[in-house]
C-alpha cells in the first residue's frame, strides 16, 4: 500500500473496548507488557554491549546488532521512565528492524537505567539528548553500521529524537570532530512524542483520570533519583530531592537549576516540541493519537497545523490509539496486511520502505 498519512490515520482501529485511549494505555502499560513477545514473530537480535561518549562528554549505554549488509541504521530509546531491560516497546522495534535488515542501536538515555549508573548527569528534554542521538551515530558508523542513520523514539524520547534532528541539521556547525556527514542522517519517526509539556502537565493534574497517571509517572521519577543517590553518593541534594513530589517538582528542584533556566515555564519553553517541528528540514514521521490520556486535547489542531505548514513531516493524527498503544484490531491487521497488532511500528517501516 502506498503511504498516505491522512488514509492511515483514518483506517486505524482498535480492538473493542480498547477504543477508549485511558483504557489503551492501561492495557499497554499492565497487560501488553506482559504477553508482547507471544504477539511477534521475530527473535530477539543478538547484542553488543557499547559505551558511547555522547554531548558533554556523557558516557552512554547502548545494544547494537548488525546484521548482514545492513540496509542502514535505526537509533532509538524510550520514554520518561524505565530502562533496556522493561522497555518492550522499544524492543518490539528493535526485533522489527534487524529482521528487515537495519542495524539497531538502542540505548538507555541519561539518568536512565545503564547511563544512569555511568554519570550523574540528569535529563534535558532534548537540549544534550539531541546531541547525544548523533554522536551515538557516528559512533555507530565506526562500529560498521551504515548509513542513513534514523531517530526513532516513543512518549518523552520521541520529542528527544527530534531534538536529534535538529542536531543533525547544524552538524557542520558543532560535530568537526565526528566522523559523520549531515547527509548520512535521514530523519526521524515518533509515536506519541511529548510536543508541549505546559499545556499537557496542567491538563494532566487537573483531568479527573490524568492525575493518577502523572502521580504513577512522579513516583517513578522519585524512584529513579533515590537510584542516582546510589550511584553517585554526594552528587544530589537530598533536601531537593525529598521535595520531588510530581513531574513539575522534578523538574523545578532537581533539572532546570543545572540547566540555567529560571523557571520550569521557561524551561518547557526552550524545549517544546511543538516550536522545534517548523525547524526540523529532514524526513520525519510522526504518529500521534487524539485520545491520548497523557497530552492536552488542545494541542491537537496545533500539531496538524505546525504539520502542514512542514512539507518534511508526516503526521499521521488517529482518533484512537492512546499513549504508546495502538493494538490494532483484528480487521485493521488483515486491512493494512500486517502479521502482528503493532500497527503504529509497522506504519513506521511502511514510511522508511517509502522514503
Amino acid at each position: 500500500m502506498k503511504f498516505n498519512s491522512n488514509l492511515y490515520g483514518d483506517s486505524y482501529r482498535a480492538p473493542w473496548p480498547l477504543n477508549n485511549g485511558f483504557l489503551m494505555t492501561l492495557y499497554a502499560g499492565l497487560r501488553a507488557s506482559k504477553n508482547w513477545e507471544a504477539s511477534i514473530v521475530e527473535p530477539e537480535p543478538v547484542w553488543q554491549e557499547q559505551i558511547f561518549t555522547g554531548a558533554q562528554g556523557v558516557p552512554i549505554f547502548c545494544l547494537v546488532a548488525i546484521p548482514d549488509h545492513p540496509v542502514g541504521t535505526i537509533i532509538g530509546t524510550y520514554g520518561i521512565t524505565g530502562d533496556l531491560d522493561d522497555q518492550w516497546f522499544l524492543r518490539i522495534m528493535a526485533r522489527k528492524a534487524y529482521a528487515k535488515g537495519y542495524a539497531v542501536v538502542i540505548f538507555d538515555w541519561r539518568a536512565h537505567g545503564r547511563t544512569a549508573e555511568l554519570s550523574p548527569t540528569l535529563t534535558s528534554d532534548g537540549l544534550y539528548e539531541g546531541e547525544d542521538f548523533v554522536r551515538i551515530a557516528a559512533a555507530a558508523k565506526a562500529l560498521g553500521c551504515p548509513a542513513p542513520f534514523w531517530f526513532t523514539a516513543f512518549s518523552l524520547g520521541g520529542l528527544l529524537a527530534l531534538w536529534g534532528v535538529k542536531a543533525a541539521q547544524t552538524l557542520p556547525e558543532w560535530g568537526a570532530d565526528l566522523d559523520l556527514d549531515e547527509a548520512e542522517v535521514g530523519g526521524s519517526a515518533v509515536i506519541c512524542p511529548a510536543l508541549e509539556s505546559m499545556r499537557s502537565l496542567t491538563y494532566l493534574t487537573q483531568a479527573p483520570l490524568g492525575k493518577y497517571l502523572e502521580k504513577a509517572i512522579a513516583r517513578k521519577l522519585k524512584s529513579l533519583l533515590h537510584q542516582l543517590q546510589q550511584y553517585h553518593p554526594g552528587q544530589f541534594d537530598s533536601d531537593a530531592v525529598a521535595r520531588v513530589y510530581s513531574i513539575w517538582s522534578f523538574d523545578c528542584e532537581m533539572v532546570i537549576p543545572r540547566l540555567g533556566f529560571d523557571s520550569v515555564e521557561a524551561y518547557y519553553k526552550a524545549t517544546g516540541g511543538i516550536y522545534l517541528l517548523p525547524e526540523l528540514t529532514k524526513p520525519t514521521l510522526i504518529i500521534y493519537a487524539a485520545d491520548d490520556p497523557l497530552f492536552a486535547p488542545d494541542l491537537v489542531g496545533d500539531i496538524q497545523s505546525v504539520c502542514e505548514q512542514n512539507s518534511a513531516i508526516d503526521l499521521i493524527m488517529t482518533a484512537q490509539g492512546g499513549h504508546v498503544g495502538y493494538v490494532s484490531s483484528s480487521a485493521c491487521q488483515q486491512q493494512f496486511e500486517d502479521s502482528d497488532r503493532w500497527w503504529a511500528w509497522n506504519r513506521m517501516f511502511d514510511w522508511l520502505d517509502r522514503i
